[in-house]
């Protein structure tokens, strides 16, 4: 058996080192729009719009997508729809649904988008990037600029030099791909990828970032993850380094949000996940906790609310 994450395991931590790095996400994967694009300006996240567009549109299966709010040089106000697809397999309508995201934002916001994509998927040939047809001399030709993560497969040294947060990303997703059925080569990816970061001298919070990001795509039986752990302490030991136990931190973090967002779901349906973005913000893990717990025995969503915006001090919590 493989322990390899299905194409929907990928969601979020793409949504969140995307969220967290946005501005190197578009230096690395699309470095003349990167260009184009006023800094000095605070990209906006556009999340619960777009998934109004989305239910409008009917579309079906999301995997990764986000609508960002952007000012170009110049003045000018765009917006972009970034939508990653990080998937095992190939998807036949995916053309046709970038499209309808593209025209669908067109139509509500009357702003130019521009729709960008990742390919995360194993097949080489897979590459869609058009989308159109003619019909009695009416024509439609929607074109969208396609990144292919396999094709760093042939750039692995730009990659281990590059200190941009993506190098790592990219390198992670594609060990993840290759160690897929090689849980001992995926213990050695997985090491390799913590040394690189430590050595590079990442301030801390990116190397958690990161530790988090490969964490959650190159996962291990225990017995080898519990290997790893004691591989990571002697190399923080010898690089007079401790991030570990914020790691460790950051993981129980993570798997109380996945926890929180599957009881929101069961208990209140798909729309209570709306508020996931509000819970992601939280760092206090006792606070997660007593959320969790809450989930159980609130009757509406805003019951819910009361118990993370409460003061500290107000909110009874639970070890």
């Amino acid at each position: 058996m493989t322990d390899y994450k299905p194409q929907t395991e990928f969601d979020s931590p793409w949504k969140q080192i995307l969220q967290l790095y946005f501005e190197e996400f578009m230096l690395f994967f699309f470095p003349l729009a990167h260009g184009e694009i006023d800094w000095t300006q605070q990209p906006e996240f556009l999340d619960k719009e777009l998934q109004q567009v989305v239910r409008d549109a009917e579309l079906g299966r999301r995997l990764v997508d986000k609508l960002v709010k952007i000012y170009r040089i110049g003045g000018e106000e765009s917006w972009i729809l970034v939508h990653l697809e990080v998937q095992s397999q190939e998807e036949s309508d995916f053309a046709q649904r970038m499209f309808s995201y593209n025209y669908r934002i067109f139509d509500r916001y009357k702003r130019s988008v521009a729709s960008l994509a990742v390919l995360g998927d194993d097949r080489t040939t897979w590459r869609p990037n058009q989308f159109g047809y003619c019909l009695f001399g009416c024509q439609v030709d929607f074109r969208f600029p396609v990144i292919k993560l396999l094709d760093y497969q042939q750039r692995l040294s730009e990659l281990e030099s590059s200190r941009n947060p993506f190098a790592t990303v990219v390198m992670a997703h594609l060990a993840a791909l290759e160690t897929r059925n090689d849980r001992l080569q995926r213990k050695q990816q997985k090491l390799t990828l913590v040394r690189r970061l430590y050595e590079q001298g990442f301030e801390r919070e990116d190397v958690l970032n990161l530790l988090a990001f490969v964490d959650w795509l190159l996962t291990l039986p225990q017995d080898l993850e519990q290997e790893f752990r004691r591989e990571v302490e002697q190399l923080e030991a010898e690089q007079r380094m401790q991030y570990i136990t914020s790691f460790e931190r950051n993981a129980r973090r993570e798997e109380l949000l996945e926890g929180i967002e599957l009881g929101l779901e069961l208990k209140f349906g798909t729309e209570a996940l709306s508020i996931m973005s509000e819970l992601s913000l939280l760092e206090d893990i006792q606070l997660l906790r007593a959320v969790r717990k809450g989930i159980k025995t609130v009757n509406t969503i805003e019951e819910l609310r009361q118990i993370y915006q409460m003061p500290k001090s107000d909110t009874q919590l639970e070890v």
